[in-house]
């Protein structure tokens, strides 16, 4: 395939096999909205990433990362973010997952207020899986999207949906197939444009908007090109100022410390923030890598009654509602264990203490990975929440300062932490491999954040030789011994179409990811070469 756009004589790119709906898709239009979207903003993007290491160079060089000084007069001055569109005032409930056809009706249909199509932790960006989520969105926003299944039965949207909104990628993240003057163009901005440009005047049309999660920012001036991306785009496609919307993912160590300024540079666009907590715990690792006085414990073990789990969580309640914004609680990952009425039973039991725990801490809302605990959550905040939202609730809790972001964890680490990391990244990396984002585990739904806790956990723990509880310590032939496992495991059963390509890919490259002297900053940027889309 070969299809250009020229602009100011430069080309935009597919390089790419054809894939169903890409003419629907990429008319010259569209790559030309693309290419002007990555010419205009793509240097400031890729300046912006090269200082993505200031702050682990603070916390090496033993400084304390606070507050910044330069943004005081934000912090500590009145302003407040646009109000919420009418289909936003209400969050209590939003659940998420792949753009897939199937997931994408259930999700609509599924009782939440809010459906997050997710191009980012829940998808692996194939080629052909990328442009299938853009026209099955592009169908479900006219309302004709329909799922036909191999048993027959007939998926149709009802009358009552939930809001629609899309996370695109990272900043971090390129998007190979698409090309302009020669350079990958940003996944975020092809994400984000790509379905702006075919569906953003239909929602404005039906009464809604288009609204997005903005994921793994660092600092306040991502927030400000995302803010200035808007504009651009808005005055591009002739959609009023403010059309936009976007709920900003705290998720990274960073960004916590800039809440207010994230909040204030994307105000006339903010849909308030979110606590992307297992991101967060993944960031936390990768900031604090060097540092040898924290001992992560079990991932199962850092709960967000974790101190320093709890500040965060607090903090973006105050900062949100002191702004006027929501301020979203984060994804219960457990998903039913029909098997085993008992397991299932405790597995709720822990659905609702967290959800507890979100309503009165003063959340918002809330997220779930599966359609049965939509009813489960809205129960919860239905009965503790009466009003649309707690937006109203402002200061609730002590001031929480930067010590209190920074307890640093301490925990047990058992070989059967050892052994659940093992599984859980290897599992995972081998559908990412096949194309597929969003993986049940041991009754949890595990996605790229999950997955990238339990890899980074590896690594910190082989780098720092942690003792293990029962003596010895964490090393790299304990870690593949249990990789080894899993790989005879996954070859005798092969329960998922997983195939010997993809098994030793994915032990390839965990293999290297763990044991390596530095920590890779993401895994799925080491593993987008090797990302194929499916035969």
């Amino acid at each position: 395939m070969d299809r250009l756009v020229r602009a100011e004589g430069a080309p935009a790119r597919i390089v790419a096999g054809a894939v169903p709906h890409d003419d629907e898709l990429f008319p010259p239009a569209a790559l030309q909205f693309l290419a002007d979207l990555h010419r205009r903003f793509d240097t400031r993007r890729r300046g912006l990433l090269s200082q993505r290491g200031a702050f682990r160079d603070g916390i090496r060089a033993g400084r304390i990362p606070g507050f910044l000084a330069e943004t005081h007069e934000v912090r500590e001055t009145h302003w407040r973010v646009a109000p919420p569109p009418i289909d936003l005032v209400d969050r209590r409930v939003e659940i998420t997952g792949p753009p897939d056809r199937k997931m994408i009706i259930n999700a609509l249909n599924s009782g939440a207020r809010v459906y997050m199509a997710d191009f980012e932790d829940a998808h692996a960006p194939t080629w052909s899986g990328t442009i299938a989520g853009q026209h099955h969105l592009k169908d479900a926003v006219r309302r004709r999207i329909i799922y036909r299944a191999p048993d027959e039965r007939e998926y149709v949207l009802h009358e009552r949906i939930a809001t629609l909104m899309v996370r695109p990628r990272g900043w971090h993240l390129d998007e190979r197939h698409l090309t302009v003057d020669g350079q990958p163009i940003s996944a975020s901005l092809f994400d984000f444009g790509l379905f702006l440009f075919h569906n953003g005047a239909e929602l404005l049309r039906r009464g809604t908007g288009p609204y997005y999660y903005l994921p793994k920012l660092e600092h306040y001036l991502e927030a400000r090109l995302w803010n200035d991306v808007f504009l651009y785009a808005e005055a591009f496609l002739a959609l009023p100022n403010g059309a936009i919307r976007a709920t900003v993912l705290i998720e990274t160590l960073p960004a916590a410390f800039q809440m207010d300024e994230i909040l204030f540079e994307l105000r006339d666009h903010s849909a308030g923030l979110n606590c992307g907590r297992w991101d967060y715990l993944f960031s936390f690792i990768k900031q604090y890598r060097d540092d040898g006085r924290v001992r992560f414990p079990d991932r199962d073990r850092l709960t967000m009654d974790t101190p320093f789990l709890t500040a965060y969580s607090s903090l973006l309640v105050q900062t949100c509602h002191r702004r006027g914004a929501h301020a979203m609680g984060g994804m219960a990952a457990q998903i039913p264990i029909a098997h085993d009425p008992e397991a299932n039973r405790e597995a709720i039991a822990r659905v609702v203490a967290d959800k507890e725990r979100e309503v009165r801490a003063g959340h918002d809302g809330t997220w779930v990975a599966h359609p049965a605990l939509v009813p489960i959550a809205t129960e919860i905040f239905d009965r503790e929440m009466p009003g649309p939202n707690q937006i109203g609730r402002a200061g609730a809790g002590r001031p929480i300062d930067a010590r209190d972001l920074l307890t640093l964890p301490h925990g047990p680490i058992t070989e059967e932490g050892v052994r659940r990391n093992a599984r859980v990244s290897f599992l995972y990396l081998e559908s990412w491999l096949r194309g597929i984002g969003c993986v049940p585990i041991d009754h949890l739904m595990e996605d790229a954040a999950t997955a990238e806790i339990a890899r980074s956990e590896l690594w910190y723990w082989i780098h720092h030789a942690e003792p293990l509880d029962g003596g010895g310590a964490v090393d790299g032939a304990l870690f593949r011994r249990h990789l080894a496992a899993e790989v005879a495991d996954l070859r005798s059963t092969a329960p998922r179409g997983a195939d010997a390509s993809s098994i030793c890919r994915a032990a390839e490259i965990l293999d290297r990811a763990v044991t390596s002297p530095e920590l890779e900053e993401f895994i799925t940027t080491v593993a987008y070469a090797a990302l194929a889309d499916p035969p």
